[in-house]
């Protein structure tokens, strides 16, 4: 089978150059061409020419397809980075995690559990899960978790807030007083020691 597997590649070949550097050039009866250079890489050319393929001696592979997309393969990371021709960049990583560069700066992260973190030009990070819950973060560091249940948690330098479906909103300040506005209307204050020093109904 080798043998008749041998025979069939060699009529394949419809003409060979052997050049002085030592690269050869193979023209394959579909029209395809194939170069291998000294140092072991080859490059095909694809029948319309609008496709062509670099192998090299490390493993690594190079793809520049008819519409400008590169696409490379690093062998020893087992990661595949692809270029478009609008500027967006794609790396696919070994464990099924894939990043989007975007020619506006922004960065979109697929992790293998399916979470999405999104990092924007102008400094805003977003992370959806795969439960539903959203975190934001500003660029000043503000911090906001929407939860799938509908409450809502906003952390800043000053205080944090927990925001309920019903209206009810519980904020704890960096001091430490603590204040609940109930959906009802009425608002409880306490110190930082938990002492009430306001109940309004």
């Amino acid at each position: 089978i080798l043998n008749q597997e041998r025979r069939n590649s060699e009529e394949e070949v419809q003409e060979k150059i052997e050049y002085r550097d030592g690269k050869v050039e193979e023209v394959l009866t579909d029209g395809r061409r194939i170069v291998t250079f000294r140092n072991g890489t080859k490059k095909e050319i694809s029948v319309d020419k609008r496709t062509t393929t670099i192998s090299f001696s490390n493993g690594d592979v190079k793809k520049i397809m008819p519409d400008q997309t590169v696409i490379y393969y690093y062998a020893d990371a087992q990661t595949t980075h692809t270029a478009y021709p609008d500027g967006l960049e794609v790396l696919q990583f070994p464990n099924n995690q894939i990043e989007k560069h975007y020619p506006d700066g922004t960065q979109e992260i697929v992790f293998p559990d399916h979470t999405v973190k999104c990092l924007y030009s102008d400094g805003l990070k977003e992370t959806f899960f795969p439960d539903g819950t959203v975190v934001k973060v500003e660029k000043n560091g503000d911090k906001s978790v929407i939860f799938r249940n509908g409450q809502k948690e906003i952390h800043t330098a000053q205080f944090r807030r927990r925001e309920y479906p019903d209206g009810t909103v519980k904020t704890v300040y960096c001091n430490g007083r603590r204040e609940t506005k109930y959906s009802t209307g009425r608002v409880q204050i306490k110190d930082e020691e938990g002492n009430l020093i306001l109940d309004k109904k």
